[in-house]
Parts: C-alpha cells; sequence; structure tokens
C-alpha cells in the first residue's frame, strides 16, 4: 500500500493512535518512533502531526542533531534520542531506550534519508555508497530491531518513506533514486512477510516536498558546477531490455493492483495466514 506524503501521517496514526482499542483500555498513548527528525524537513512535521493525533512520538536523529530537536519537546511533548541509522549498535540502543522507557513500539516510522546529486557516471563511490547506507539500508536496520518485538505483541506498524523518484527516477539523483526504489521494492515484500504475525506495514511516497533535504541536494549540485561533468556525448543505448522466463507474467504483476499483486504473492509464499508467535519458556 502506498500514501502521498501529506495524508500519511494522519492516516497511519489514525489507525494507530486513534483507534488502537488497547492503547485506549490501558489509558496509554500509542508509541511512534521517528528517524529523521531534524527542523525544516518532514520527519519534523511527522512528529507534530502525530502528537496531534494523541501519539507519544519519540523524535531520533544523528547525535549532532539531536540538540536541535529540543523544540519538539515544547510543541510535541516528544521525548528526543540520538539514532544514527548506518549504525547498528546505535539503532539498537535507541529500540532498547524506547523499549526501556515506554514499553512497546506501535509505530516505526523510517524517514531518515540523504540526497546524493550528479550524474551517476562521475559520481564519487563513497557518495553512492553513502547514500545507499542511510536511505535503505537504514531502513533495513531499522525494522530489523523493532520487528520482532512487533511480532511478538501481534500488532503494530512500519511506515517506510520512499520517494516518487523511486518510480519514476530523474537524472542527477540516480543514486537517490535507487535508494527508493529499494525501498519501495523491500517494502512490498516486507508488508506481506510480517502480515502473519499482525504488523501492518505500509509505504509512505511522497513528491517533491519544501524540506532542509531538498535545499542541501540543490546547494550541493551547485557547488560541483555544471562544467564539472563531462560525459554527455555520443550514441543512445536501447531504453532497456526484457527478456527471459516469467518476464510477461511480471509485466502484468507490475501493472495489476497492488492489492492483486499481494494476493498472488501471499497465496505464492504461504504468507496468507495468520501467524502468532508462542510466549517464551520461563
Amino acid at each position: 500500500m502506498a500514501n502521498n506524503g501529506a495524508g500519511a501521517s494522519s492516516e497511519v496514526a489514525g489507525d494507530g493512535c486513534q483507534q488502537d482499542g488497547e492503547a485506549k483500555q490501558q489509558h496509554q498513548k500509542p508509541v511512534v518512533l521517528i528517524t529523521g527528525c531534524a527542523k525544516g524537513g518532514i520527519g519534523y512535521e511527522y512528529c507534530l502531526a502525530f502528537s496531534a493525533l494523541g501519539c507519544r512520538v519519540v523524535a531520533t536523529d544523528i547525535p549532532d542533531r539531536v540538540p536541535d530537536l529540543a523544540d519538539l519537546v515544547d510543541l510535541a511533548g516528544a521525548d528526543t534520542l540520538p539514532l544514527d541509522v548506518t549504525s547498528e549498535s546505535s539503532v539498537e540502543a535507541a529500540v532498547r531506550r524506547v523499549l526501556s522507557d515506554h514499553g512497546r513500539i506501535d509505530v516505526l516510522v523510517n524517514n531518515a534519508g540523504v540526497g546524493c546529486t550528479g550524474p551517476l557516471a562521475e559520481l564519487r563511490p563513497e557518495s553512492v555508497r553513502r547514500a545507499m547506507d542511510v536511505n535503505f539500508l537504514g531502513q533495513v536496520r531499522t525494522v530489523r530491531a523493532v520487528a520482532p518485538h512487533m511480532a511478538r505483541r501481534g500488532s503494530g506498524r512500519v511506515v517506510n518513506v520512499g520517494s516518487v523518484v523511486g518510480r519514476a527516477a530523474t537524472p542527477w539523483a540516480a543514486p537517490y533514486c535507487a535508494s527508493k526504489a529499494a525501498v519501495h521494492a523491500a517494502t512490498d515484500a516486507l508488508r506481506l512477510e510480517l502480515r502473519p504475525f499482525g504488523v501492518h506495514v505500509v509505504a509512505v511516497v511522497p513528491g517533491a516536498v519544501r524540506s532542509g533535504l531538498g535545499r542541501a541536494n540543490a546547494a550541493g549540485l551547485a557547488a560541483a558546477g555544471r562544467g564539472e561533468w563531462r560525459l554527455y556525448r555520443g550514441a543512445r543505448p536501447p531504453r532497456e531490455i526484457v527478456y527471459g522466463h516469467m518476464t510477461l507474467l511480471f509485466a502484468a504483476l507490475a501493472a495489476a493492483p497492488g492489492w492483486a499483486r499481494d494476493a498472488f504473492f501471499a497465496r505464492r509464499f504461504g504468507l496468507h495466514k495468520k501467524t502468532i508467535i508462542p510466549p517464551a519458556a520461563a
């Protein structure tokens, strides 16, 4: 399932915050862990939106930026924590802290991201690796830390923030586009894998947003200067080559609505039945 960024927090929080019967019975606010919450970005706005819907927000960012989250303590009643999604130990420490303080995580919002602008053929490998490490593998790390807890409880929501450019790639941002395409593909698979445990997975697909990330991308591209890039000559190759076993089937699945793809793969891989994890032995 995919949502536009503008309505995503409302829809997810509506399920996770306003309709969580268990939380109402226990008179506890649903706990929402959000990554990448620096002021000026959409993560900051997600914090305000979830707080307005009655959630307990845990706002995180890399250690150097945590002091900049102080406004969220006053505006959203948020807890703030350091969390570097490129560090497994940092992710695990933050998740342990949230579970220790609040006892559970109801919603995980994987929002942290970085840009990477310039022609792919001339970008430094370390820049490409960083884009994938933060934007895609960062989400994998947080899911690995949080999903087992949600599965044991038999409930939870994972929200992975992608981008429209993960669906239709643009020039001068290939690594960013590729990282977001990976997010979309992984989210589709994860949704089916976690569904038997009662954990719902949602993809948020924002369009163009005026944010700190966008401004940083534009500034970086301007600083590099188009005169630095040289490789724009020669013949044009085919746009793509598609050939091989089951290409027609997957072309049809790609064109099919999401519910049809989910139904096909859920039955194909035996993920259409609810699974309950038995309590651990004392």
